[in-house]
C-alpha cells in the first residue's frame, strides 16, 4: 500500500481518501514514508491555524496550566457529570506535573517522529488505560455510603409521617370518611363562635363558681345512674354554662337549671328519654312538673333553640382515634376530662384543646414520659407547647380527685365498669416539664 504520490494521487490511506481536515474518530494513524509524514504535518498545521471543521476536535491535554481559569477548561467540562466521568477528571487533576508532561507527549502529534505519528482524541479510551487509583475508590465508596444514609433518613421520615386513621373505615358508610375532615374543620370554626365567656359568673349575683361545681358533680352522678349516653353529659354542661352566661339565676333555682338542661340534652341525644317525673324524683321533689316545663321553655328561647354545638366529646372521639387508643387510654382520658368539666376555670380553654390535653395527659400518665405523635399533632392542630398550661391544671385535678367534697367523678371511675381509671397515679412529672 506504500507508494509515491503518483501511485496514490488522492492522498489515499488504507484505500480511503483523506480530506483536508482530519476526520474525528480516526484513532491512531500509522504512516509508512516521509512523504505521508509531510502531508500529515501540513494537515496538522492547517488544523492548528484554521478554524476547526464541525466534525473536528482540537483537544488539549489537562494540566495545571490549562485549568488555571474557567475559559481554559477542556471540552470535558461540557460533558454530563457522571460518577465515572467525575472519577476520571479527579484522576487527571491529581497527576503530577511530570506525569502530565509525559501524558501530553504520549498523546500529542509529532511530525518529526521517524517511525509514526499519533493523534488520540478518545478521552474515555485513554482513561480506561489507567487503573482506578485508590482515592477514587474511596470517593466512590463514600458516595455510596451517602446514598445509603439518605435512604435510611427517608425511611425515618416515612415512619414519622402522619398516619391515615380513616383507611380502615373506607367501607363503613357511617364513618363518612369522604366528609370527616370537612366536618371537623366546621367544628373548629363553630367552637370559636359558640365560646362561653370565661368570667360570666361576674354577672351572677346569687351564685358563684363553687355552686356551679357542686351542680356539675351531682349531674355526673345522675348521668351515671340513669345510664345515659356520654354525649348527653357534655351537652348538659354546655347548655348550663351558655344559659347562665346570659340569664341571671337565683340560688334556689340553680338545681332546676341543671335538671332542665339534662332533660333537653336527653331529648337531643338519647333514644329513650327519661320522663319528667324521674328527674323530679332525683332532685328530691324540690320542683314541680310545671316549674320544669317553664324552665325548659325559658332555656330553649334564651339559647335560640341552638343545641348543635361542638362539645369536648366530639373532639375526644376523633383525637382518640388519632392516638390509636386502647380501652385503658380511653377510660383514663374521659376520667381526666370529666374532672375538668367540674372546674369553672377550665372554661377559658376551647373544647378541642380540652380534649387534646386530656388525651395527652392520659398518654403521659400511662407511659411515664411525654407522648405526642405527629399524627396526634396533625389531627388536633395542637403542639405540646400549646397544651402545656391546660395539661398542668388537669394533673392537679387528678392529684386531688379523691379528696374534698367534689368526688363524684372519682367514685364513678373507681368502679370496674370504668377500669378503675381513678386509681392511676397522676403524671406529676408534667408539672415540672419544660419544652
Amino acid at each position: 500500500m506504500a507508494g509515491s504520490d503518483e501511485n496514490n494521487p488522492g492522498g489515499v490511506v488504507g484505500g480511503a481518501p483523506v480530506p483536508e481536515g482530519l476526520r474525528v474518530g480516526a484513532g491512531k494513524i500509522a504512516v509508512g514514508n516521509g512523504q505521508q509524514r509531510r502531508a500529515l504535518s501540513n494537515i496538522n498545521s492547517n488544523i492548528i491555524g484554521a478554524p476547526p471543521y464541525p466534525c473536528a476536535v482540537n483537544k488539549r491535554v489537562l494540566s495545571e496550566k490549562n485549568v488555571s481559569s474557567e475559559n481554559d477548561l477542556p471540552n470535558d467540562a461540557h460533558r454530563p457529570i457522571t460518577r465515572q466521568f467525575a472519577a476520571q477528571m479527579a484522576y487527571k487533576q491529581q497527576l503530577r506535573p511530570e506525569e502530565n508532561k509525559k501524558t501530553t507527549q504520549s498523546v500529542s502529534y509529532s511530525s518529526k517522529s521517524e517511525d509514526c505519528a499519533i493523534l488520540d482524541v478518545d478521552d474515555d479510551k485513554m482513561a480506561d488505560d489507567f487503573p482506578v487509583p485508590m482515592f477514587v475508590q474511596h470517593t466512590e465508596a463514600m458516595l455510596e455510603e451517602i446514598d445509603r444514609m439518605e435512604e435510611v433518613e427517608m425511611e425515618d421520615v416515612a415512619e414519622e409521617s402522619v398516619t391515615d386513621i380513616d383507611s380502615c373505615d373506607k367501607d363503613n358508610q357511617l364513618a363518612v370518611v369522604e366528609y370527616i375532615d370537612d366536618l371537623y374543620k366546621f367544628y373548629k370554626k363553630a367552637e370559636a363562635s359558640s365560646h362561653i365567656p370565661r368570667n360570666y359568673m361576674d354577672q351572677q349575683h346569687d351564685i358563684n363558681e363553687r355552686m356551679r361545681g357542686i351542680l356539675i358533680d351531682w349531674l355526673i352522678e345522675v348521668h351515671y345512674k340513669f345510664e345515659l349516653m356520654e354525649e348527653t353529659l357534655y351537652l348538659t354542661v354546655n347548655l348550663i354554662d351558655r344559659f347562665l352566661a346570659v340569664q341571671p339565676v337565683v340560688k334556689k333555682k340553680l338545681q332546676l337549671v341543671g335538671v332542665t338542661a339534662m332533660l333537653l340534652a336527653c331529648k337531643y341525644e338519647e333514644v329513650s328519654v327519661p320522663v319528667v317525673e324521674d328527674l323530679i324524683l332525683i332532685s328530691d321533689r324540690a320542683y314541680s312538673r310545671k316549674e320544669v316545663l317553664e324552665m325548659e321553655r325559658l332555656m330553649v328561647n334564651t339559647l335560640h333553640f341552638n343545641m348543635s354545638v361542638p362539645t369536648p366529646y366530639v373532639f375526644m372521639r376523633r383525637f382518640l382515634k388519632a392516638a390509636q387508643s386502647d380501652k385503658k387510654l380511653e377510660l383514663l382520658s374521659f376520667f381526666i376530662i370529666e374532672l375538668s368539666l367540674v372546674e369553672y376555670e377550665m372554661l377559658k380553654f376551647p373544647p378541642s384543646l380540652l380534649a387534646a390535653s386530656a388525651i395527652y395527659t392520659a398518654q403521659c400518665t400511662i407511659a411515664g414520659t411525654k407522648q405526642w405523635s405527629t399524627t396526634c399533632e396533625w389531627h388536633t392542630s395542637y403542639s405540646e407547647e400549646q397544651l402545656l398550661e391546660c395539661v398542668r391544671l388537669m394533673v392537679t385535678f387528678h392529684q386531688r380527685a379523691g379528696s374534698g367534697k367534689l368526688t363524684g367523678v372519682h367514685r364513678k371511675y373507681s368502679t370496674s365498669k370504668f377500669g378503675h381509671a381513678a386509681r392511676t397515679e397522676p403524671a406529676n412529672f408534667l408539672l415540672d416539664f419544660h419544652l
